[in-house]
């Protein structure tokens, strides 16, 4: 029996960025979901009751939430093909804490940028700059995170490029200035056809940005 795998998502989210680019990864075919997140459907709050949030990984009529958690998930059931995760233990718990150091600080250090005005926009556009300096010394001179392969850690981290050119505009700063590794290594993620494929462009990214900031009452 052919496993059935539904995934509902909303196209600008990195979390669910992260999971379609883990399917891609691993060549596995899925129903897309496309949520609205002011009008959730029946289907998401029964699957994410607790947390009513995208992305939902929906595995033979079984729930996984979290993108995480959700990409953990796909690794292991489909773990002949193209792995994620390390198979050392003390590897994978290295790979572990830094995609948690990406979940906690680089969402909220975002929304700090594009979310905000005046003040609060300026300190958020300091810490952001940071906490990118931080993830370009954990890079060093590696192609990537996890070494010489494309990763965890790199999955967690690349759907942020997509909100980049909105995050810097709104900043007025440029990132390859600040960091130029972090952008080298997000150009050579970008080589990869699954993870082109899966990113919106940066300009319609942009775009929504806007929108959200609108409905704000920041613009």
């Amino acid at each position: 029996m052919a496993d059935e795998v539904v995934l509902l998502d909303f196209w600008p989210s990195m979390f669910g960025m992260r999971v379609r680019i883990a399917l891609a990864e691993k060549g596995i075919k899925y129903e897309y979901k496309e949520e609205d997140l002011r009008n959730k459907s029946p289907l998401l709050l029964e699957m994410s009751p607790i947390h009513k949030k995208i992305p939902v990984f929906i595995h033979n009529g079984k729930p996984v939430c979290e993108s995480l958690i959700i990409v953990q998930y796909i690794d292991d059931v489909w773990k002949d093909k193209c792995p994620l995760l390390p198979t050392d233990p003390y590897q994978r718990a290295h790979s572990r804490f830094w995609a948690d150091f990406v979940d906690k600080k680089v969402y909220e250090v975002s929304r700090k940028v594009w979310a905000t005005n005046g003040e609060e926009k300026k300190a958020g556009k300091k810490e952001f700059i940071e906490i990118f300096k931080i993830l370009e010394g954990e890079l060093g001179d590696k192609p990537y995170y996890g070494g010489e392969t494309f990763g965890f850690v790199d999955l967690s981290l690349i759907p942020f490029y997509s909100w980049f050119y909105a995050i810097e505009t709104l900043g007025e700063f440029n990132l390859e200035a600040e960091c130029p590794k972090i952008v080298a290594w997000a150009k050579r993620c970008l080589q990869k056809e699954t993870v082109a494929k899966t990113l919106p462009d940066q300009k319609k990214v942009y775009e929504f940005v806007g929108q959200m900031r609108k409905r704000f009452g920041l613009e």
